[in-house]
This record gives structure tokens, sequence and C-alpha cells, in this order.
């Protein structure tokens, strides 16, 4: 048997990081993420390491199928989620937006479009697209053989494809799209909302059923959802401030009601305009918003 105190140099502690981005990154849940993270590390360290060549190998393994055993669980539990379910964000460093691809890999809008695959096409197209594992050893984590692993690799790369935005926005452009949204929200002002947004913009909100005012369907169109935002901030029930934040890999929004964190957005921009807006308020999924995640690959 394996010993079961973790030291620094062991492989789990080494790899932490990038595993909990594995499940992070399957699930969309950082408290989903930390069970699996738990659970893997209770096989690893019953395991005698001897004949393990390759531990990141390894680990990433363990940790996928714990995670897909997770995913049926939780598929069941989302079906009866009240409004919208958007994933559990994090607070990044604004290190994290320099490697492109991990940024837009666990961006809200990713994420968000991820929950439209299934339990296994999620795990493939997480593994190779963003990991890049070799489509063996993804093919020995999720039980298929290498060529249905291929197959499904392709599959799920085009249905996800075709729900990205069309164009990459460089960081200085989303940084100062989310500048202005900020300074229109605390000034309350209408026109300058519509300027920032798209016409067709679609704003999704998470209040979990327990945030008054949280909209439980899609707002649709700059004019309806300017209104709503202006008159949400006019409503709360005390000083309702927006300031500027880095949530998974992206400058973001922060919400304090009367100096408490009330919720988080962040924004999908096209053409210098917001497109997408994903606001997450349900109380339950902003608890690990005090202390930065480290996410890695």
């Amino acid at each position: 048997m394996g010993s079961t105190v973790r030291t620094d140099d062991d492989p789990f502690v080494v790899h932490r990081s990038l595993l909990f981005t594995v499940a992070y990154e399957m699930l969309g849940s950082a408290a989903d993420a930390e069970d699996v993270l738990q659970e893997s590390w209770m096989r690893w360290a019953a395991l005698d390491r001897s004949q393990i060549q390759d531990a990141r190998a390894y680990l990433v393994r363990v940790v996928t199928r714990q995670a897909l055993n997770h995913l049926r669980t939780v598929s069941r539990r989302r079906e009866e989620y009240v409004g919208e379910w958007l994933p559990e964000p994090l607070l990044t460093s604004p290190d994290v937006a320099d490697d492109v691809e991990l940024a837009d890999s666990v961006s809200i809008a990713m994420l968000t479009v991820l929950e439209t695959l299934g339990p296994s096409e999620r795990a493939v197209f997480v593994l190779r697209e963003v990991f890049d594992v070799p489509y063996d050893e993804i093919a020995d984590a999720v039980g298929k053989t290498p060529a249905t692993v291929r197959q499904i690799a392709h599959r799920a790369k085009d249905h996800v494809a075709a729900r990205q935005p069309r164009v990459r926005v460089v960081r200085s452009e989303h940084e100062e799209v989310v500048q202005r949204l900020v300074a229109t929200l605390n000034t309350g002002d209408l026109q300058g909302l519509m300027d920032v947004l798209a016409p067709d913009v679609v704003s999704i909100a998470d209040g979990g059923g327990k945030v008054r005012g949280a909209a439980r369907r899609p707002v649709i169109g700059a004019l309806r959802l300017a209104r709503y935002l202006v008159t949400g901030m006019a409503k709360a029930e005390g000083e309702l401030v927006a300031t500027e934040t880095w949530i998974n890999g992206q400058p973001a929004i922060r919400m304090e009601l009367d100096g408490q964190l009330v919720g988080v957005t962040t924004l999908t921009v096209e053409d210098g305009r917001v497109s997408r807006i994903y606001s997450i308020a349900n109380p339950d999924k902003l608890r690990r918003l005090d202390e930065e995640s480290a996410l890695s690959r």
C-alpha cells in the first residue's frame, strides 16, 4: 500500500492545479471538482506506485474516470435546477489570460457550451483539445477504443465550433468593453448601455431560485436588457456597485451590495460590443471568490 501522507514532491501535489483544471472543465463546478480530487487522492494514496511510469498521465486518467462518474450524477441534479444553470465562477489572476487557449477553455462561455455535450464527448474534448492527451490515453480513461475516441473528438469539436463566438477578441479590447460596461452600470446611463450592447445581445442569469430579481429566462435585445439592468440597479435596497475583476481567465464584473459580493458577470465580446452576458448570483456558487484559484495545463 502507498503512503497516505502528502509531500511537496508527491506527483499528486505537483500536478494538483492541472488535475483540478481537468475536473473543473469536465464538471463546471469547483465544489464537484474538489470532491473528485479527494476521491482520486484516496485511490492514489492506497496505490503501489512502483509499476507506474508516468504519474501525470496516470493521475489525469484517474481524475477523468472519477469526473465521468460525477457527471452522470450531477446531470440529474441539474435537471431539477431552478432557472438557468451556469458554471461555478472562479477568481483567477490576469496571468491565466496569458495562456490564451487555457483562458478560452475555462471561460464561462466555453463551459456553458461544454454543458451541451454528453459526458464521454465532454471528457474526450477536454482531454484532447485543451490538454492534448494522446488518443490511446484518452481511450483508456473513458473506456473506449482509440478509433471510437477519434470519432467522438471530431464530432465534439464540430459541435463546440458551431456554438463558439466567431472571432477571438484580444485581451485589451475585452478589458475596454468591460470598463465601459462598469462605468455605465454605475451611472445608470441607459444610452451608454445601449452603445456597449450588441443589438441582439443575450443575457443569461443564474440565481438558482434564491435571488430575487434574477431573470429565470434569457433576456434578449439591447433595449430590453438595458432597461432591465438600469431598473435593477435603481431598485437595489442599498448601494449596488460594479467593479472590474478577473473571472475564469477573463476580464469580468464584480457586483457588491453595501460592500457584500452579490454576483459576478462575464461577457462575450464581438465587434467591440457585448454579444452575450453570463451573470451568476446564486450564493452557493460565489463562495470561492475570496481567493484566486490555480489553473494550469
